[in-house]
């Protein structure tokens, strides 16, 4: 996948300006950043770059007397999650220990010594792709997972199938982490997609050694690619920005049936209202909020 970095230059710097700039930056299909002395660096694929949307933010911006430049260039060509691939992360921790992520070189007490537990394990081989439980948006989905993932949590009294025949549909899947988190919870079958063949590589890798892969079917491609899928399903996630969203949802929509859910994530909270709009549209009615740092998650019954 080929990104363009932008560096974007603000006079005079604060780090609200900073925030604003990356939340607004999020229309034009930004889908990363990180702080810089005298401003901000966003990253976007070039296929999903809008520099109209971009300059109406900027000359829109809402703070007086404050300037933005910005320069764009190609992003290098490299493994970007080569560091992480060779120092690993420390076992991240989710609901309370219901849930923790590690990788291969990090493994969590509860598996070091040898004692059992009901706390759910997940490890995680990241290769160039987005989603090992470090991003606020990821814990997000998978704490709501563990709370509506339960045997009697989807009962025929709530018009949804029970967990133990529950299929997922994960859009945008990243490293599986998602579709690998539901399953452990005792989904019947996931089924993923990704625009980015190391992305869909590196979740069938993931899903082989949790041990799900019989259960798991990871597909190359975007939205488009549902149109090939003959079912419905019960569950719906998608942890991708906010503009991919607004565009794909009625297509998420498309491959749900009456009682399924849809768990949104990736976005910031100021873009809650336009997605709780779109949703509404579409007959989707919202059952909940929540809110990490900046981050958002929201949850739809359909």
């Amino acid at each position: 996948m080929k990104y363009f970095e932008v560096e974007f230059t603000i006079s005079p710097f604060s780090s609200d300006a900073a925030d604003l700039l990356a939340s607004l930056a999020g229309e034009a299909g930004f889908e990363t950043f990180e702080e810089t002395p005298t401003g901000v660096k966003g990253y976007v694929q070039q296929s999903l770059f809008d520099e109209d949307t971009l300059k109406a933010c900027i000359e829109d911006f809402p703070f007086d007397s404050t300037n933005i430049l910005y320069k764009v260039r190609e992003a290098e060509d490299r493994d970007w999650n080569e560091q992480w691939e060779q120092e690993g992360f420390e076992p991240i921790i989710i609901a309370d220990g219901k849930l923790i992520i590690h990788d291969g070189r990090h493994l969590p007490d509860t598996i070091t010594s040898g004692s059992t537990t009901s706390t759910i394990s997940i490890e995680i081989d990241a290769k160039l792709a987005f989603g090992t439980g470090t991003h606020e948006t990821t814990r997000m989905i998978c704490t709501q997972l563990i709370s509506l993932l339960k045997p009697s949590s989807l009962s025929p009294e709530s018009q949804a199938p029970r967990t133990d025949s529950l299929r997922v549909l994960d859009c945008g899947t990243g490293t599986g982490i998602l579709s690998i988190c539901s399953l452990k919870l005792g989904a019947q079958q996931a089924v993923g997609y990704d625009i980015d063949e190391w992305s869909v590589d590196n979740a069938r890798h993931n899903a082989v050694i949790n041990r799900v892969d019989e259960r798991f079917t990871s597909l190359l491609g975007d939205a488009s690619i549902l149109s090939k899928i003959d079912s419905d399903f019960d569950l719906v996630l998608a942890n991708i920005n906010r503009n991919i969203l607004l565009a794909d949802m009625p297509s998420f929509v498309g491959k749900m049936h009456h009682g399924s859910l849809l768990i949104l994530s990736g976005f910031y909270t100021d873009d809650c209202d336009i997605l709780i709009k779109n949703a509404h549209k579409l007959g989707l009615s919202l059952m909940s909020q929540t809110s990490d740092q900046d981050w958002a998650c929201l949850v739809f019954k359909y």
